[in-house]
């Protein structure tokens, strides 16, 4: 599934290409994404342009004055900007049709999402995010207060969206690799330092992550269509069994809330 760093990728490519542009029409081929794409939607996208690309969380969002076009990717979602031109494939869902460019919504599994938010509302899927983990409400304080009397399991924490928003499974594993936190320790158990560990870990490894347009690991691809390039610099994510880089201990795998954790029992001492 797409992360923070990759949804922000393509927020970033969408920007270079989308503002200013007025939308001439939307296609609808498939309605039936995680949930139902409103019927009303292309009417209420013609003719109006796009000036803002807004990201919260692991959403896309396209403010307009009379509401806000909400997009999630899912867990194969990819959305391209196009010639308008290009043939349409199978699991092309929605086009987005501007003034000289097509946005194209695929998405084989149809996890995805693309919902209208109307101006003045909020909407339950943001309403429960936590803080932005690039942002300076979430820091070591805010870390670690939000861990006590929480006996979950440190990765499982991080990786609440209440907690904070966006630290995925991929982006998790590299940042507890970093703080040298075993993922199964109770979050309660942490200690301000390791809170302040975290939260600086979180923080060096996503925006690393995105600058080097996230990262592929099966199907991703930007909006222009090029993969991420953060798998390079993967430090036990997808490599269980191989040596850690820091002390050649083979790393291992568990399984927390059926997700694959991959961890180094020597440099993440239980």
């Amino acid at each position: 599934m797409p992360e923070l760093p990759e949804v922000e990728t393509v927020r970033r490519g969408l920007l270079s290409h989308c503002l200013g542009q007025k939308i001439n029409q939307v296609i609808i081929r498939q309605p039936k994404l995680r949930w139902p794409i409103p019927a009303q939607l292309p009417s209420l996208l013609q003719h109006h342009t796009i000036n803002q690309v807004l990201r919260r969380g692991k959403y896309l969002l396209i403010p307009f004055p009379h509401g806000t076009l909400l997009i999630h990717l899912g867990m194969s979602g990819v959305l391209r900007i196009l010639d308008p031109a290009t043939l349409v494939t199978k699991h092309d869902h929605v086009d987005i049709e501007l003034s000289t460019i097509t946005l194209r919504f695929h998405d084989p599994r149809r996890f995805g999402c693309i919902l209208w938010i109307e101006a003045g509302k909020t909407h339950p899927l943001l309403d429960i995010l936590g803080p932005e983990p690039l942002s300076d409400d979430f820091n070591t304080d805010y870390l670690y207060q939000s861990s006590r009397h929480r006996a979950t399991a440190v990765k499982l924490f991080l990786m609440n969206n209440a907690v904070v928003t966006g630290i995925g499974n991929i982006y998790c594993n590299e940042t507890l690799f970093q703080a040298q936190i075993h993922p199964t320790l109770p979050a309660q158990r942490i200690t301000k330092a390791q809170a302040k560990n975290l939260v600086d870990a979180s923080k060096s490894i996503l925006a690393a992550a995105i600058e080097l347009g996230g990262t592929t690991i099966k199907d991703f691809k930007n909006s222009q269509g090029k993969p991420g390039y953060f798998t390079q610099h993967l430090q036990v994510y997808g490599r269980e069994g191989q040596p850690c880089f820091t002390c050649q201990t083979p790393l291992q795998e568990l399984r927390l809330n059926q997700r694959s954790t991959i961890f180094c029992p020597c440099c993440q001492k239980k």
